[in-house]
């Protein structure tokens, strides 16, 4: 697994050997099963994720019903806004597969960026991606039909309509299931 990272950060930054190695020395590789709840509603936390392997789903239980606002897949990372404001968490984060994460705190961020400087220009940038990705993602939300939501997420995140149960998908997509279903079978019957 710490191949799969190193050669994920290389796209960003050159690592030396004694970089690589205090990487490895804070045991933030886990295991985590399907099913686990990483972060519950109220709970504090100073854990981010960064998913190697699987799949995480953030999501709000609103009267009683789950509401998706995302899903994280391999090389995507989440840093619960939580965190960075010191209160509760408004959310869950459970893990939809088995996952391999890598699992850091924020104590551990700050001694990590003062040793090398160049993993806090690292968390910059990846900052500054994620950011502008969950900007023209909400603007697509916010701008598109249901039918081109779908069709959005058919385009760019294939591997969900897989990976997770048909009713999350609709739940993301801000629709009921049984939407879902006939916003498939009509696109189906316009490709016949």
């Amino acid at each position: 697994m710490q191949d799969i990272l190193f050669d994920f950060l290389s796209k960003y930054i050159t690592l030396t050997e004694e970089e690589k190695n205090s990487i490895l020395s804070l045991d933030i590789f886990h295991s985590i099963k399907k099913g686990t709840i990483l972060l519950k509603e109220g709970q504090r936390t100073k854990e981010s994720y960064f998913v190697l392997k699987g799949c995480i789903r953030a999501y709000y239980v609103i009267d009683g019903e789950e509401k998706t606002t995302a899903f994280y897949t391999e090389m995507e990372g989440l840093t619960p806004p939580c965190v960075i404001s010191k209160t509760p968490s408004e959310y869950y984060v459970s893990c939809m597969e088995d996952n391999i994460l890598i699992i850091s705190n924020s104590d551990m961020e700050v001694a990590v960026n003062g040793k090398f400087p160049k993993f806090e220009t690292l968390c910059r940038i990846l900052s500054e991606e994620l950011l502008a990705k969950q900007r023209i993602d909400f603007d697509s939300f916010k701008t598109s039909s249901p039918e081109q939501r779908y069709l959005n997420l058919i385009q760019n995140r294939p591997d969900l309509i897989q990976r997770v149960p048909q009713h999350q998908l609709a739940s993301y997509l801000g629709i009921k299931p049984q939407s879902l279903s006939r916003l498939r079978a009509r696109i189906l019957e316009k490709k016949s």
